[in-house]
């Protein structure tokens, strides 16, 4: 089977890779390791397709030692003792150099292995990832290797790419190939920095366009719109990029930002992931809203509550206008600060015996020094109010919660201190 594209016009140089400018310009510090020649123990963690293996390789193939590679994904224990039993032999005296991919499939025994003989030198490990590696990869493996982060690749830097596919193609089938205005730039942007991604979509475009009279196949700009529309979704649920996105969905309503925040709803909804975007509107309705108006929570459940009822696509219209109400909505944490205040003071052990007239006793034991339990029904009273402790005599005076300045808490605090006679 043919390779793809991607694989049989990657680039051989560090020149010709395209993006990663902050780690592999003359001056940066990745690029100075490279040039120097003695390569150290390194971790690429970045997403797919923006040139950690091809960079992994291209180093590889710079050195004198021996070359093994291994993917996490199908490598298994034994494939390692395989690499570490050419340690101290002929095949490995120049070195040997292990280029894992997908190294946060190795379990933390697989890792453990490999560890003694990268701590005395004997193997030179060079791992990539597309998770957090300080999540997935053994710390003892981790403090002895470094980092470098491959970002996703800007789409200016990918139209390059893609032009040098379309050549490649050229040149490869010894076929004409036009390509209309637009479709270079569509398929940039619509990979969502995947190099590899663009790449693949050029091929599959190329396969599928129209031969005319003469031979020469046309790409059109409807055909790379209907096989790269969905590429710039890059989205998967249990790693970096979910976390990323419900991140920046949230925080953009607390921001108040609504083209932000419906961006992001977007693009969890085009993922499919309804759940993670009611949540998170619930929580933010709760959290950065609250009590500057109480009246958006109930707003909010309902609007989810429809979501998820209708199912998408329509779930994106009860969930767009209730974001909007969670952005444009006066904001308030004083609820969160409350509770976290209470949660700390718990924590620390600071709390004690329930007063006795709040406790849930309708008769004293013989031994009670105060006879009955005197609480104070606040409705007897006027305003339906009457001061009495209620708080442990430990912490009788804490304060956990400190009204917002917005309208409406300003409106409940003066309320209260007219009544309790405090202005």
């Amino acid at each position: 089977m043919n390779k793809p594209l991607a694989d049989r016009m990657r680039p051989q140089t560090l020149e010709d890779v395209v993006g990663q400018r902050h780690l592999l310009a003359p001056d940066k510090a990745l690029r100075r390791i490279i040039d120097g020649g003695k390569i150290p123990n390194l971790i690429f963690y970045g997403p797919s397709g923006v040139g950690k293996t091809t960079v992994a390789r291209i180093i590889a193939e710079r050195t004198d030692m021996r070359l093994h590679k291994l993917n996490g994904t199908t490598a298994s224990t034994a494939d390692v003792k395989d690499v570490i039993a050419e340690v101290g032999t002929l095949a490995g005296v120049g070195g040997i150099l292990l280029y894992l991919d997908e190294i946060q499939y190795f379990t933390k025994k697989q890792q453990q292995t490999l560890l003694e003989h990268i701590e005395n030198g004997n193997v030179t490990l060079i791992a990539s990832t597309t998770e957090n590696p300080y999540f997935y990869v053994y710390n003892a493996l981790l403090s002895r290797s470094t980092v470098f982060e491959f970002k996703s690749v800007e789409a200016a830097d990918i139209e390059q790419a893609v032009r040098r596919a379309f050549a490649f193609l050229e040149e490869e089938m010894h076929t004409s190939i036009a390509v209309e205005d637009g479709v270079v730039s569509h398929i940039a942007f619509a990979c969502g920095g995947d190099v590899r991604k663009a790449i693949n979509a050029v091929e599959l475009c190329v396969m599928t366009a129209t031969p005319s009279e003469d031979g020469t196949l046309s790409v059109t700009a409807d055909l790379a719109s209907q096989l790269a529309q969905r590429s710039a979704m890059k989205y998967d649920r249990d790693g970096d990029e979910h976390y990323d996105i419900v991140s920046a969905y949230q925080k953009s309503m607390r921001g108040s930002d609504a083209n932000a925040a419906l961006h992001y709803l977007a693009r969890l909804l085009e993922a499919g992931d309804l759940p993670s975007a009611c949540r998170r509107l619930m929580v933010c309705a709760c959290e950065d809203v609250g009590l500057a108006y109480p009246m958006i929570i109930p707003i909010v459940k309902a609007a989810v509550d429809a979501a998820l009822q209708v199912g998408l696509p329509e779930a994106q219209i009860p969930l767009a206008d209730a974001v909007i109400l969670v952005c444009q909505s006066p904001k308030s944490n004083s609820g969160v600060t409350g509770i976290e205040a209470a949660m700390r003071d718990l924590k620390a052990g600071r709390s004690g015996p329930i007063p006795r007239q709040l406790q849930n006793k309708h008769y004293d034991g013989a031994d009670a020094a105060v006879k009955g339990q005197h609480y104070l029904y606040p409705h007897a009273f006027p305003h339906h109010w009457i001061e009495q402790q209620y708080l442990p005599d430990a912490i009788k005076d804490a304060v956990y919660y400190v009204p917002g300045d917005n309208k409406t808490e300003q409106g409940f605090a003066a309320y209260w201190d007219a009544i309790k006679k405090k202005i």
